[in-house]
């Protein structure tokens, strides 16, 4: 008898501890009602709400790139700049500019332990434009992209999402537009992301998106 009563105790102790690991609505992620619109197609889409100037969105950037090398193949990760002031909209502009000139990528890392690590002053289109010459983009070319008609569009559409979304914090996920991941730790983030994306890719199964 005290054997069979070891047994379901470990039993329960084993069920708990799986309850526990899974993800939970209203504390790993919220739902949005309705769901926002997604641009990825047949992908499972993943939105990162960031400033390169918040400590917590430096922290997440480093788990997420590893995460990103090797994410699943139907799944579409982007990036999309906050301006919660009037201060950090040069750095939304001048993510754009670069993703346009195609060294996005190349200086994502760069602009993050800037502000994060060594503290580079980079507050106007000025001191930006000197900081990405000394990393060899065409001075000329990232100037014309940072004020271009098609920029202004693109951060108009950043100041949309983040409406449509209710971003109040960085970093902040949004899966399939629908999962809203903020506030947990970067290996908590990772982990509640890849089970998030499960339960999307069930409901795209199901032709519920």
């Amino acid at each position: 008898m005290k054997l069979m009563h070891k047994l379901i105790a470990i039993v329960l102790f084993l069920v708990a501890t799986h309850v526990q690991a899974g993800v939970v609505e209203g504390r790993d992620y919220t739902v949005m009602s309705p769901a926002q619109p997604t641009s990825s197609g047949s992908k499972v889409e993943v939105l990162e709400f960031f400033f390169y100037g918040c400590p917590h969105c430096y922290h997440l950037h480093g788990p997420l790139s590893v995460w990103e090398k090797k994410m699943p193949k139907d799944v579409e990760l982007q990036s999309v700049p906050v301006i919660f002031r009037d201060t950090w909209e040069p750095m939304a502009r001048t993510f754009y500019a670069l993703e346009a000139l195609g060294e996005g990528k190349r200086l994502h890392d760069d602009l993050f332990d800037a502000w994060n690590v060594s503290r580079t002053d980079l507050s106007d289109e000025q001191k930006i434009t000197a900081f990405v010459a000394k990393r060899g983009v065409d001075a000329a070319k990232f100037g014309a992209a940072y004020n271009s008609f098609s920029l202004a569009g693109k951060v108009a559409r950043s100041n949309q999402m983040v409406r449509s979304y209710g971003v109040r914090g960085t970093p902040t996920i949004a899966v399939d537009g629908k999962y809203i991941i903020t506030g947990l730790e970067p290996a908590d983030t990772i982990r509640v992301l890849d089970e998030v994306i499960e339960i999307a890719r069930k409901e795209r199964r199901a032709g519920k998106r």
